[in-house]
């Protein structure tokens, strides 16, 4: 009797789940005993971060070297800019860090900057520089592409014209194209050539008699040999290591409007030294001289965001130039860090002529900020004889 009861009672059960699954429309495979209705909750959309969030965080992740793991590793930011030569403008920056062989750890990253930049002072520009570096820095490419549109002021030719001329306006149009290989023959030591392209246009000069009856445009085509001894570890910001180059560039009369076959020759010998901890002590001396008959466009200025900072580019200009520079380079807590330099510089219509009583002096501190790993934004302030002057750039004077 209590066996009847039970299978009655299961038939009964068995009798209702199937009724139930049938009006629900879910079918019961045969054998199944169990029958589970799953209903998700719904998902509650992720929660959008605060903008000054992401920016600390965005950052934040720029100093992780992620080269081993991207193909190129870009990180962005803008701001308010000022130089003496441009005054007050809107500046963007971008630093990318990239690795041809993703698997080679000991090879220093390749590197790119781009940077765009307009001021109220009527100055826009767009450039771009880069090293690509090959496997085992064997060989490498450097290059720079530059195009600029400023007013800008002149004072003449020569030590003299600087120092005693009233300063007279013009505007300017320039365009810079070139490209270095370099191949190592010996341990850090390579040979290689250039090509370059050069175009400046002056117009509207308020003193047309500083130009000696110089025409106002050029363009000149250079082809240069290349020699170099280089052992830095990481090109826009060394901590150690030297770099020696000499450069001779061949600008033919039939490749540009200069009347004549031009030369230049160029020198450069930096050195880097770990003095302390994160401080890094550096030293550039950088010399240029050029044919007599050189037109102004293409004449030695001093000045400018590497060599000479404080002094407007261009108002101590001549054929030749020589300067030297000493900076101590200090990381002082996590990203930041600044920098202090001294140095003097000359400009010269030829060695023979060269008058120790010219020289300039120059000295300046700086701010550091870390964009991208050892790639430094950089505030200085530099002052010179008479002059000083705020300038922002990116990675590294020298």
């Amino acid at each position: 009797m209590v066996r009847r009861i039970v299978v009655l009672i299961l038939v009964l059960s068995g009798s209702v789940l199937t009724g139930r699954a049938q009006e629900e429309g879910t079918r019961i495979a045969d054998g199944d005993t169990l029958h589970y209705t799953y209903t998700p909750l719904p998902q509650e959309a992720p929660r959008k971060k605060p903008f000054l969030r992401r920016v600390v965080d965005y950052f934040g992740e720029s100093t992780i070297d992620k080269t081993f793991e991207k193909k190129i590793d870009f990180t962005f930011a803008g701001g308010p800019s000022y130089s003496k030569n441009t005054s007050f403008g809107i500046g963007l920056l971008a630093a990318g860090l990239y690795r041809l062989d993703r698997t080679d750890s000991i090879t220093a990253p390749s590197d790119v900057s781009i940077f765009a930049n307009v001021s109220v002072s009527g100055f826009y520009a767009l450039g771009v520089t880069g090293n690509n570096i090959f496997a085992h820095n064997k060989r490498r490419i450097n290059y720079t592409v530059m195009f600029a549109s400023a007013p800008r002021s002149f004072w003449g030719i020569g030590y003299n014209a600087g120092r005693d001329n009233s300063e007279s306006t013009y505007s300017e149009k320039r365009y810079l194209v070139e490209g270095r290989y370099l191949h190592e023959f010996l341990p850090h030591t390579y040979i290689g050539g250039l090509v370059s392209f050069e175009h400046t246009r002056g117009l509207k000069f308020t003193e047309p008699a500083y130009l000696r009856g110089e025409k106002m445009k050029y363009t000149a085509t250079g082809i240069g040999a290349i020699l170099e001894y280089d052992s830095r570890d990481f090109i826009p910001n060394p901590f150690r290591g030297l770099y020696v180059s000499f450069q001779e560039t061949l600008f033919p009369k039939g490749l540009g409007n200069c009347g004549k076959t031009l030369w230049r020759t160029t020198f450069t010998a930096d050195a880097y030294q770990r003095v302390w901890k994160d401080g890094i002590l550096a030293a550039d001396l950088y010399a240029v001289f050029n044919t007599d008959g050189t037109p102004w466009p293409m004449l030695a200025r001093l000045g400018g965001s590497q060599r000479m900072r404080g002094y407007y580019q261009g108002r101590y200009t001549d054929n030749d130039m020589i300067t030297l520079q000493i900076e101590l380079r200090q990381r002082i807590w996590r990203r930041i860090g600044c920098a202090v330099w001294g140095g003097a510089g000359n400009v010269f219509p030829s060695l023979g002529e060269f008058d120790w009583s010219q020289t300039l002096p120059n000295y300046g501190i700086g701010f550091r900020w870390e964009l991208k790993k050892r790639v430094n934004v950089r505030l200085d302030y530099g002052f010179g004889k008479k002059t000083s002057g705020f300038l922002l750039s990116i990675n590294e004077a020298f």
